[in-house]
């Protein structure tokens, strides 16, 4: 028997209104709804279950370094960097908070986006090994 955390299954991801943000998941990132009630909604994205929790006002699953830089707690992975600008351009379309695509000294690209609520998430242009081989 193996031992060993394989993978991460769920993430939780704080809202204030679960009915507009799972819509918005659906709609803006293409997630794909299992569950929903009127304190959470289960959707499938990017090999996982996101669980969107209904929280209260102002939370955010966003945190603070140590030099006081508000950080994501969840990066995305594309194939690259034609996948990287292209999901990008289509973000900006779909009329969401993105950055700019950054150069942050480690391989690859990467650009920060937001949802309804604020949370921020990172998507990356490095595709983890594993994964290489699903696409």
């Amino acid at each position: 028997m193996n031992n060993k955390l394989l993978r991460v299954g769920t993430s939780y991801i704080p809202v204030s209104n679960v009915g507009l943000s799972s819509e918005w998941y659906i709609n803006k990132l293409g997630a794909e709804l299992s569950y929903k009630d009127e304190d959470k909604a289960i959707l499938n994205l990017a090999n996982q279950s996101l669980f969107l929790v209904r929280a209260k006002d102002g939370q955010s699953s966003n945190f603070y370094d140590i030099h006081g830089e508000e950080r994501f707690s969840m990066t995305f992975e594309v194939n690259g960097l034609v996948a990287l600008e292209n999901i990008h351009k289509d973000f900006l379309e779909k009329e969401i908070k993105v950055g700019e695509i950054e150069n942050r000294g480690h391989a690859g690209r990467n650009f920060v986006f937001h949802d309804l609520d604020g949370n921020k998430f990172d998507v990356w242009s490095e595709l983890s090994p594993k994964f290489l081989d699903l696409v």
